[in-house]
């Protein structure tokens, strides 16, 4: 009997369940990961140069708007688009040079804003494209000194850093002297700076003597045989005279090495001093024989017009200008660029 209803489970089945079919799993099927967004594009020097310049041409062009709209180019409003360019720093000379190329043919017509915009930006242009002069190095010097100067707070360290890497970026061999001794802060910024291009910096303590030190570089890079010598010097104003002296021994000590050096003395100048900054220009240039300029902080300042009458009165080339901290945010002076992005072009 036992044996019959064994049969019959193994024939029908009975008295077991049997076990149930899987479920079909989707097997996953892998992507490749989506793409990553491209970086946005780098910006080009003059898109910055114009973004540098935002809050000064910003100030002009709203000048030009309230003045010329809906009016006639009469004898008031030139008087007073005159008057408004001079408190913009531009200078008497340019000043007067933009409205009277705005007065000729224009007389007694209404005048749009953009053909306003391209007359200031033409007669900024001729102002300043004679002092647009790029630094040159001469390869006869072993090295090319080049002493850089200024007040307190106008970057003269970081532009020597930016100024380094471009060198460097050349092929140049260059050579830092951490001449700013009063501050620990300086020394330490120009050997970070001597990490990241790959320049040899000359330091002392602080508070170390800052003609020995002048001198102490020169002679080690002359017998390196360096392409380039940038010496930072401490800031200063303009109006000490103890100060200014100590720069002049400075210059003295470096022409025992070579009676030629330095043989570029620059400037730099902070756009956001305004009118001071010709103060600067007229001392500097003669207790240290300044052959140069360098313009930073333009992206401070709603009065970047300040180049304009330094060019007109001291007319100095002006090598480079600065646009913000980046190491590529210091350019060679380009008039044309500047004077359209001032004007809001």
């Amino acid at each position: 009997m036992a044996e019959q209803k064994g049969l019959f489970r193994r024939v029908f089945g009975g008295g077991q369940s049997q076990p149930a079919a899987e479920p079909d799993v989707p097997v996953p099927v892998e992507r490749p990961p989506a793409p990553s967004a491209p970086p946005p594009p780098k910006p080009s020097w003059f898109q910055k140069l114009k973004s540098g310049l935002s809050r000064s041409s910003s100030a002009l062009t709203e000048s030009i708007t309230s003045i010329f709209t809906k009016r006639k180019l009469d004898a008031a409003a030139l008087e007073e688009f005159e008057e408004m360019l001079i408190k913009a720093d531009l200078g008497l000379a340019t000043s007067a040079a933009i409205t009277d190329a705005l007065r000729t043919g224009r007389y007694d017509k209404e005048i749009g804003e953009d053909e306003v915009k391209a007359v200031l930006a033409a007669e900024i242009e001729k102002a300043l494209s004679p002092v647009a002069v790029p630094l040159v190095i001469d390869p006869a010097r072993k090295p090319h000194v080049v002493l850089v100067v200024g007040v307190n707070g106008t970057g003269k360290t970081t532009t020597i850093g930016k100024l380094a890497a471009k060198l460097r970026g050349e092929g140049r061999t260059v050579w830092l002297a951490a001449g700013d001794t009063f501050r620990a802060a300086a020394i330490e910024q120009l050997k970070i700076w001597g990490q990241r291009t790959g320049a040899h910096v000359v330091a002392r303590e602080t508070g170390a003597d800052a003609a020995g030190l002048a001198f102490d570089a020169l002679r080690d890079a002359r017998e390196a045989n360096a392409d380039v010598l940038l010496v930072d010097t401490a800031g200063r104003l303009q109006n000490k005279d103890e100060l200014m002296a100590e720069l002049e021994k400075v210059i003295r000590v470096i022409r025992k090495v070579d009676p030629t050096a330095p043989h570029t003395v620059l400037l730099t100048l902070d756009a956001t001093t305004g009118q001071n900054a010709l103060s600067q220009v007229e001392v500097f240039g003669r207790r240290a024989g300044v052959t140069g300029l360098v313009m930073t902080k333009l992206d401070g300042t709603a009065r970047g017009g300040i180049l304009v009458a330094i060019a007109a009165k001291h007319k100095l080339p002006v090598h480079f200008i600065g646009v913000g901290e980046q190491v590529d945010d210091l350019e060679p002076f380009k008039a044309g660029d500047f004077a359209r992005a001032l004007a809001g072009l």
